[in-house]
């Protein structure tokens, strides 16, 4: 989920850059920032979904 996130902030980021669009603190550098720190934290594993089945054993 962070990895959509990322790329997601990595999206409007460039579309920021390429249309040269600021808005008071939301800035180009900023999402980009944030997006390597959603990167990061995918990394780390923090937020990654584990799914464990159980198998039962049928005796």
């Amino acid at each position: 989920m962070l990895a959509v996130v990322a790329s997601v902030l990595f999206a409007l980021a460039l579309i920021f850059e390429l249309a040269g669009i600021s808005l008071s603190v939301i800035t180009a550098t900023l999402l980009t920032t944030a997006g390597l720190l959603c990167l990061a934290l995918y990394f780390a594993g923090i937020g990654a979904r584990e799914v464990t089945y159980r198998r039962r054993s049928h005796r």
